[in-house]
């Protein structure tokens, strides 16, 4: 049986280093207590604090949220609309507070569907954020992970038409570095909340060595310690080493 510090030292090598999070069940958080789809949306923002705050605890250097696939604008206009406009006040209150706690935001997904309005806010945000490094959080909008693929080969294909590279240099090593967040950390844990056990098309190629997490808690309902309860998952699936999951989440929750 490890001792308490060397127990320490193993959780603190084997805990996640860039966690993906599809925040799933909003809509039905806010069906089953009979309210309208949108505010299941503004419930789930209260989750993404909770669960920042908990990531910056931990020590995740990478916290990426799936907030809007490239699939969702087939959903009814209204609530197309209601997610822009929550999607804007969000950033607009929220940009502050991470600079504050020394967060990096950055936007992955095409950005030129939204209204220029929302495009400058974001280019605002992260400009502001840049230079923070205390943890970067990644919001997915107008994400899809085929999408990310196809885009990293037309940039290589294009480096192959002007004569930069030639087909021979071209190996998944290359292809990985024009990927979304290629300079990050690859994707340690990726947690899926709402209780359906797939991808939906996120992160298809960051999550090729990726642990998987589904719990059937809506995202409104996932807190700190469902968060902390999936990473204690992913600790002991990596280390087996005969701490309880009382020690490693007393670890993990530690004040840094």
């Amino acid at each position: 049986m490890v001792n308490s510090s060397e127990l320490e030292a193993l959780v603190n090598d084997s805990k996640p280093k860039h966690v993906a999070i599809i925040m799933d069940g909003n809509g039905r958080w806010a069906e089953q207590r009979g309210k309208i789809r949108i505010k299941g949306h503004h419930e789930g923002v209260k989750s993404v604090r909770r669960v920042v705050s908990s990531a910056l605890t931990i020590g995740v250097e990478s916290l990426t949220l799936f907030a809007f696939s490239s699939e969702n604008w087939r959903r009814p206009e209204a609530e197309v609309s209601m997610l822009m406009k929550l999607f804007m006040t969000v950033l607009t209150r929220e940009v502050k507070k991470l600079h504050k706690n020394e967060i990096r935001l950055k936007i992955i997904g095409d950005t030129s569907a939204f209204s220029p309005a929302i495009q400058t806010k974001i280019a605002d945000a992260e400009a502001l954020t840049r230079h923070n490094t205390k943890l970067t959080l990644n919001i997915a909008a107008n994400y899809g992970g085929q999408s990310d693929i196809a885009h990293a080969a037309k940039q290589i294909a294009i480096a192959v038409k002007t004569g930069e590279i030639s087909v021979d240099q071209i190996d998944d090593n290359m292809l990985g570095q024009h990927i979304a967040m290629a300079d990050q950390p690859a994707v340690d844990l990726m947690i899926r909340t709402g209780g359906d056990h797939r991808i939906s098309n996120f992160l298809l190629w960051q999550l090729a060595y990726a642990e998987l997490y589904f719990t059937d808690t809506l995202w409104p309902d996932f807190d700190n310690v469902a968060f902390e309860d999936a990473i204690v998952s992913f600790v002991n699936r990596e280390r087996r080493f005969g701490g309880t999951g009382e020690q490693v989440r007393a670890i993990l929750t530690q004040q840094k």
